[in-house]
This record gives C-alpha cells, sequence and structure tokens, in this order.
C-alpha cells in the first residue's frame, strides 16, 4: 500500500467513521425547524491529541481542536473546530502530509452550517468546501447546489454530534445509522457497537465503547479492510483509539493528552488499577 494511502486511512478513520445526520419527519418543500440537540460532552476549547503509528514506528500526529470562544455564522453561535493530521518533521523528506478539516457547528443544533478540507500529502492536492444551508435542505460547493436531507452532517461534524448521543445505554450488535455529504452526494455509513473493553494508552487506561463504521461500496472512504474505534465510556465519548486493520497490518491512532474537556473523564481509571 502507498504511502499517501496510509495517510488517507489515517484520517479517514478519525473523521469519516462518526459522519452522520438525524431525519425528521416534514412535508415535501417545507424547511425544517432548527432543532435543540443537549450537549454535555464538550465544549469551547476542548483538545484532544493523538499520535498515529504502524507497530512500533510513529509516523505523525493528530488533534481534534475546538476554538475557546463561539463563532457568529447565518445568526448563530457556533463551535469552530479544526481536525489537523501531520507527519512528523523527521518524515518529511520521505512522505510530508498536513492535512486539515474544518466544521462550523451550530452550538444549539449540533449541525454543520460550513465544512472545509484542506488535503496535502507528498504532491498530492485537494481542496474541498460546502456551505450547508440547513434552513433551505441544499449544500452550495464551486460545483453546484445539491439536496441535503434535514441536518445532513459533514464527517467532522457528525464526530461531534455522535458525542452527544446516549451511546452508554448501547447493546452488542446495536446499529447506528448515519449519513454525511461529500463533493456531490450523501452517503450512508451504518456503525456498529461491539461491546466494551479496556484499553491502555499514553494519556491512560480507559474503559471504551467499541464500534465499527461500515464502509458501504460507493461512499466516501474504502480502507481496504476494518476501522474499529474506542470511545471512552462516559459523558465525553472522546475517542481514545483508533485501530485501521489493513494487508500490512494494523495502524493505530492513540489519545497522548487531553485539555479543556468540559466535565471529568470518568472512564478513565487509575494508574495502578
Amino acid at each position: 500500500m502507498q504511502l499517501r494511502h496510509r495517510y488517507l486511512i489515517l484520517a479517514s478513520a478519525l473523521v469519516a467513521l462518526l459522519a452522520g445526520s438525524v431525519t425528521l419527519s416534514q412535508q415535501a418543500g417545507e424547511a425544517p425547524p432548527l432543532r435543540y440537540v443537549e450537549n454535555e460532552a464538550y465544549g469551547f476549547g476542548e483538545h484532544l491529541k493523538y499520535k498515529i503509528g504502524y507497530k512500533f514506528i510513529t509516523a505523525g500526529t493528530a488533534a481534534f481542536k475546538i476554538a475557546p470562544k463561539p463563532l457568529i455564522y447565518e445568526d448563530r453561535n457556533c463551535y469552530d473546530i479544526r481536525f489537523e493530521v501531520r507527519s512528523l518533521k523527521s518524515l518529511d523528506w520521505l512522505y510530508r502530509v498536513r492535512d486539515q478539516y474544518r466544521t462550523v457547528l451550530d452550538i444549539d443544533g449540533i449541525f454543520p452550517w460550513r465544512f472545509e478540507q484542506h488535503i496535502r500529502e507528498g504532491n498530492y492536492k485537494r481542496d474541498f468546501k460546502a456551505e450547508l444551508d440547513q434552513r433551505n435542505g441544499k449544500a452550495v460547493t464551486d460545483k453546484g447546489e445539491y439536496e441535503l436531507k434535514p441536518f445532513t452532517h459533514d464527517i467532522v461534524s457528525a464526530f461531534y454530534f455522535l458525542r452527544t448521543q446516549d451511546l452508554q445505554s448501547g447493546n452488542k450488535g446495536d446499529t447506528i445509522h448515519l449519513n454525511n455529504f461529500y463533493k456531490d452526494s450523501v452517503y450512508a455509513l451504518p456503525v456498529y457497537i461491539h461491546g466494551r473493553q479496556t484499553v491502555e494508552v499514553e494519556a491512560g487506561k480507559f474503559r471504551c465503547i467499541v464500534i465499527e463504521p461500515m464502509v458501504v461500496e460507493g461512499g466516501l472512504f474504502k480502507s481496504e479492510g476494518r476501522i474499529i474505534i474506542w470511545l471512552s465510556d462516559d459523558e465525553r465519548k472522546i475517542p481514545v483509539k483508533v485501530s485501521t486493520h489493513v494487508v500490512i497490518g494494523a495502524i493505530d491512532a492513540e489519545l497522548t493528552g487531553y485539555e479543556g474537556l468540559r466535565g471529568p473523564l470518568s472512564a478513565k481509571l487509575p494508574d495502578d488499577d
């Protein structure tokens, strides 16, 4: 597998797996009322940091960041959220990666108004932007306008929506049905709950909910293998570990640090436990 493909897998493992939307009943042609979603999982200033590695080699870092202050967009208070993936500087001579994603997320409704993707991997470059008009059910890109289902997500905002949901009551075998918009289409992505495990990473030992996104043919990302995610089994629901199983082995992203959490991580176990 080419090195660029490995980084695409890592980026998609952290964001595409959680892409989703909520479908509300409405009459044809009628804009949905702007919803309210209760959120105790995260807030301003949250910063989650990861290391990315293959076997015993650390190849790069990744981070989810929420700006410390609200952004006013479409006359609404919003979270300004960034996701970044970077190769280590010591490896830039071999293959330089500087990927950036951004979503402008409505604070009250936990849905996106704007999405940006800027990919810089070796000589490969891709930029994508979409204005997500949630009031009128359409996405506007530089390629045209496309129909949206009510409160359709981008590949970053859906991760933050999922964190507001009651995953603690989920059981092994349950399926969460999600969708996201990218380029010119809305893609389906079911996510299976596999159960619970305790995992240990650099940031500590955590009780986790284990989920697996099932990439549908024709969807946004194809990883040539399985993507397994461990989310902290508490109200924060932060991704503790992401493992992408491909032909060459497992590529992992593991939590190394965090700050600005909305509340305590009750899923974190004492060091001597």
